[in-house]
């Protein structure tokens, strides 16, 4: 059953009565006006926007044989249809500055952001699930209510993932793919809560959790109870999907076509955590970019302010997180027409309303 709205919504009922994202929501047209704007575009002789790599090759290889990037490109089809609806599934407090050099000392909201995307070949997809009554339960017992104690959550059970979707009319069964950025708790509280659903994630980023002890799982922001007994059953490797070329010039030189059909495309945005990837995607609003947690805030590749030194603590690879975060600023740069959306910028979720709303 797709219940998918006309509209993107931002719900934050989890972030608290006082953020700025309650009761925003953002217009978005039917599917089909995409095609609409690639006509226009075509008889202005622009791209359309959401141009994607095989939608319009020989103008992609004309432009990179000039040097320079096919007018309004995004990785993803923004032909096929999608629809988006993003959510918050809890939240946690943590001080700016550690995630913002130069931010201050208090203690801001981080929502556990998590997106539902509709496909009309391939159903209702998520894009990681945030937090849910299981990571408190983990959480109570030491070595792991270190993890709570660093980072406060705030959590109802009306926030989690499945009671939202839910609320829409949308069932568990209705779920058919949980795409996993990467194995942080916030990230994968509400796994057990989709039973049926096929689970997309790098080798990498399993690999690298999978054997950890107690202490050595918190260290890595991992909780190995949230997972589904049967989740290597159900489990679709991203390394497994037809990889796909970008354009020379292009921030993100490969990307993973997730259905082969240029709808999804994962791309590797490493270091804040083994085999963490982001998800472009195009919509009849506009193009999409899901990147996780290469950044905390959209301020953060805006002005080009790394993290606290300190966050290095928290980091595998703190080398390839600068580069994941070179590459984002740039893609801000040169892509404006591309919405980042950082799963823990309550700001980014506010910027994309107010653009659509304009």
């Amino acid at each position: 059953m797709n219940t998918m709205s006309k509209k993107i919504t931002v719900n934050a009922a989890a972030i608290g009565e006082a953020s700025p994202l309650a009761g925003k929501e953002l217009e978005e047209e039917r599917a089909g006006a995409s095609s609409m704007e690639a006509a226009r575009a075509e008889a202005g002789g622009r791209q359309p926007q959401g141009y994607a790599p095989g939608n319009a090759s020989k103008e992609a290889a004309r432009a990179e044989a000039g040097g320079r990037q096919p007018q309004g490109y995004a990785p993803g089809n923004a032909s096929i249809g999608l629809e988006l609806r993003l959510f918050s599934a809890g939240y946690c407090l943590h001080p700016e500055c550690l995630t913002l050099r130069g931010g201050t000392l208090r203690a801001v909201p981080f929502p556990a952001g998590f997106a539902l995307i509709s496909h009309p070949q391939h159903g209702l997809i998520l894009y990681d699930t945030g937090y849910s009554s299981r990571f408190l339960e983990e959480t109570n017992r030491f070595p792991a209510r270190l993890y709570r104690m660093v980072t406060p959550v705030t959590f109802s059970e009306r926030d989690s993932a499945i009671e939202q979707l839910n609320r829409m009319g949308i069932s568990a069964k209705d779920i058919g793919y949980v795409v996993l950025s990467h194995f942080h708790a916030d990230h994968t509280a509400g796994l057990r809560d989709f039973p049926y659903a096929r689970l997309l994630y790098k080798r990498e980023a399993y690999e690298a959790v999978k054997h950890l002890g107690p202490l050595a799982s918190v260290k890595a922001a991992h909780l190995p109870g949230l997972l589904p007994d049967d989740l290597e059953g159900r489990s679709l490797y991203i390394e497994e999907s037809a990889s796909c070329k970008l354009p020379a010039s292009f921030p993100f030189a490969e990307g993973y076509d997730l259905f082969g059909d240029g709808s999804l495309i994962a791309v590797d945005i490493p270091g804040h955590a083994a085999g963490q990837i982001g998800l472009f995607l195009g919509t009849s609003s506009g193009a999409y970019f899901l990147c996780a947690d290469a950044v905390w805030s959209s301020r953060a590749y805006r002005e080009r302010r790394l993290p606290h030194p300190a966050a290095r603590m928290i980091m595998p690879d703190y080398g390839k997180y600068k580069d994941t975060f070179e590459r984002l600023c740039r893609l801000h740069r040169q892509f404006p027409h591309i919405r980042i959306v950082p799963s823990h910028c309550s700001e980014a979720l506010v910027r994309q309303s107010e653009e659509d709303e304009a």
